[in-house]
């Protein structure tokens, strides 16, 4: 069959036999012999067998586990297609899941790097096979990665000093999973199996310094963080400002030089001690944060969401409860900016916000994770 398009998830979509064929690993215009795995009803999830004849935008990949480890998922498209891909994926999901009818061009912003760029991972060990990588694709069995070409140049010499120093037997569990992150030259890493204190790194963005550590969560891609701010901040200004899920205060920093005052919510206790820390750092006063789950902070705190001008939202994957979305919609500010890192999720909520008032401005993507499906899409909208 031919794969006419990529759809969410990174899916390659053809049509035989009077079926719709979901297929990895594909570029659109490839023509492949494919596999049935699995089917239901007049859909069936395949994958490749053959290429038999490639598509103009199928290059070969550079990494040697690509197709084995479920980390990367795009390296079979030219970096061109990979941005194409995005913006459908994101279009499709506003349509098909949110029901949106969003006629303005979505701006795709590529990363000046698609190779070499991420600078956080997480590496599973299997310490009775001796083993460290990732996972291989739909399974929990640990592919041993030597090399990662997606990691920055600090973190690959981090994995292979890792391989090479780790002592196996120290370890009880059979399982372990590893947290590392790197800045300027630093690397910070974190396991709850490893006795060594978790180095504390920093990085400069938007005129700001961040301190972190591998602990918890930072963005991965230093060469859009920039970028990032500027498409979810921007020119925005006023009186008070919320942001939620607001980690290590990487929107919070840049909101209080342009708001009288802002106050950040995130669940993760570690990262709001360095959103704190963040704060004292840079020497604002128009600042507070609060360590609690967003939803709770909202019911118990009515008093802080008066007069709201602005809210920016980052929340994890699976995105904003739903019961943070009808406190929005309650308080009513009149700007939102929602940063999203799950085009399916990000849809569902904007349904609820669109039913309750408010229209897209702009939608942005924001390529943070070449080489895979997953995208960082901003959106701003406005109170009717």
């Amino acid at each position: 069959m031919k794969i006419e398009r990529i759809v969410p998830k990174g899916l390659g979509i053809g049509f035989a036999e009077k079926m719709t064929f979901f297929v990895p690993l594909t570029a659109a215009g490839d023509v492949v012999r494919v596999k049935i795995n699995q089917k239901k009803g007049k859909i069936a999830f395949a994958e490749v067998v053959e290429v038999m004849k490639p598509s103009p935008e199928r290059v070969e990949p550079p990494c040697e586990y690509f197709g084995r480890c479920g980390g990367c998922d795009f390296q079979q498209m030219n970096y061109q297609a990979q941005l194409s891909a995005k913006k459908a994926i994101i279009k499709d999901c506003l349509s098909r899941i949110g029901k949106i009818n969003y006629e303005k061009e979505i701006e795709m912003i590529g990363s000046p790097k698609p190779f070499g760029y991420r600078a956080r991972a997480a590496w599973h060990l299997d310490t009775r096979n001796k083993r460290i990588g990732y996972f291989k694709r739909n399974s929990h069995e640990i592919i041993d990665v030597e090399e990662c070409p997606i990691l920055t140049p600090d973190l690959q010499k981090t994995l292979t000093e890792l391989r090479e120093t780790v002592e196996w037997e120290s370890f009880w569990a059979n399982r372990v999973e590893i947290e590392a992150a790197n800045s300027d030259g630093k690397v910070s890493v974190y396991s709850d199996e490893l006795v060594e204190p978790t180095e504390e790194i920093v990085f400069s963005a938007f005129g700001e310094q961040y301190l972190y550590s591998a602990s918890c969560f930072f963005q991965g891609n230093s060469f859009l963080i920039n970028t990032l701010i500027e498409k979810a901040v921007g020119d925005i200004s006023g009186k008070r400002a919320l942001d939620l899920y607001c980690g290590v205060g990487l929107f919070t920093l840049p909101l209080a030089r342009k708001f009288e005052s802002v106050t950040g919510v995130e669940g993760n206790r570690k990262a709001i001690e360095y959103a704190q820390k963040n704060i004292e750092n840079a020497r604002i006063e128009n600042a507070e944060v609060f360590a609690e789950a967003v939803g709770d902070w909202l019911n118990e705190n009515p008093e802080r969401m008066e007069n709201v001008d602005f809210v920016l939202l980052d929340p994890p994957r699976t995105g904003a409860e739903k019961e943070t979305i009808e406190h929005l919609l309650k308080i009513k500010p009149k700007l939102i900016s929602y940063v999203s890192c799950e085009p399916s999720v990000l849809a569902r909520d904007l349904r609820m916000l669109i039913d309750g008032g408010y229209t897209i401005e702009t939608v942005t993507g924001v390529d943070l994770f070449p080489q895979t499906h997953h995208v960082e899409t901003v959106v701003k909208l406005k109170l009717n």
